[in-house]
């Protein structure tokens, strides 16, 4: 059993899983600089091969331009290296649910599969007020994106035959949940408990990640088949995701990717130092994880993988 198993069963890792991420753009702003730090840092990058990559590749929905996914939504980017964002939504009004189906096509579960997916369809304002006054047509959309997701997690537990599978659905803002914690558990968390429940059934175990403000409904993740979390630091707040999560459930923590732009090698030190006091411990719980974006010195990312590789040995 490895580390990062270990972690996320409270098995004493022999060190705390660590791991950067770093964004399309920023490898296409610092190129051979970049390789030659990462290559330094094997064991934040284990598997780097700087001798096959190419700088400017990217996911299609990275690339500059206007798509159409299979729902209908209309994504944009005006920014080679940055994520698309939806600027039409094929659902802006109520009534134009009562029609919809969803896509014959299969297209996986990716980032934003459930909540995200609602207010892709019916756009952000239009999804708040829904969940405000509760109309009929909310449920009908959410069976639909339920259903829908329900026969690609069989198609994925057929063909992924991973013990742990990642889910990603940006659930909070930046200071609260879009919604209050009892609609979000009254309309969206039968869903991930449905889904999750499926894949605890095949013996899998589930890792989800979500951007922003959602420490209150950690607890109900958790109930739902969550097995490793992966929260934002800032928007959650180091004592609260003590308080909800240490030694019930393990934390894949987001650091604080906010400060990065702005801060030294020694308050990145200090911050990772911080997190592995609090939320760490030798029975383990604790998953160190980083996103770089281009606007991240380069001091500063090597500032990441010097800290990382210092405290993951915290309690070895």
């Amino acid at each position: 059993m490895n580390d990062y198993m270990k972690a996320m069963l409270f098995k004493h890792p022999d060190a705390i899983p660590v791991g950067i991420s770093i964004l399309p753009a920023t490898w296409m702003k610092y190129r051979e600089e970049l390789s030659e730090l990462v290559e330094t840092h094997p064991v934040i990058f284990p598997n780097y091969n700087r001798e096959n990559h190419d700088y400017d590749w990217k996911p299609a929905s990275y690339n500059e331009g206007r798509f159409t996914d299979a729902w209908g939504c209309v994504w944009e980017n005006v920014k080679d290296g940055f994520e698309s964002i939806v600027t039409k939504h094929p659902l802006p009004r109520r009534e134009d649910v009562r029609n919809f189906k969803a896509p014959s096509v299969d297209t996986g579960i990716p980032h934003g599969f459930m909540y995200l997916r609602l207010a892709d369809l019916r756009g952000f304002e239009e999804l708040m007020i829904d969940f405000a006054e509760e109309p009929e047509e909310l449920q009908m959309l959410i069976d639909t994106v339920l259903e829908y997701n329900m026969r690609q997690i069989e198609i994925l537990l057929k063909n992924n035959k991973e013990d742990i599978l990642y889910f990603g659905d940006d659930l909070g803002m930046q200071t609260s949940l879009p919604i209050s914690p009892e609609k979000w558990r009254k309309y969206l968390k039968p869903c991930y408990a449905k889904m999750y429940s499926r894949c605890h059934e095949d013996g899998r175990y589930v890792y989800m990640h979500s951007d922003g403000h959602i420490y209150e409904i950690i607890p109900d993740l958790v109930e739902c088949g969550v097995n490793i979390i992966n929260p934002q630091f800032r928007a959650n707040g180091l004592d609260n995701l003590v308080r909800v999560c240490k030694g019930k459930v393990c934390v894949a923590i987001d650091l604080d990717r906010q400060m990065f732009p702005f801060c030294t090698p020694k308050d990145i030190d200090d911050h990772v130092r911080e997190v592995v006091e609090k939320l760490g411990s030798p029975e383990g719980g604790l998953i160190l994880q980083a996103e770089c974006a281009p606007d991240v010195p380069l001091e500063n990312i090597e500032a990441l993988c010097v800290a990382m590789e210092k405290y993951r040995l915290a309690f070895s």
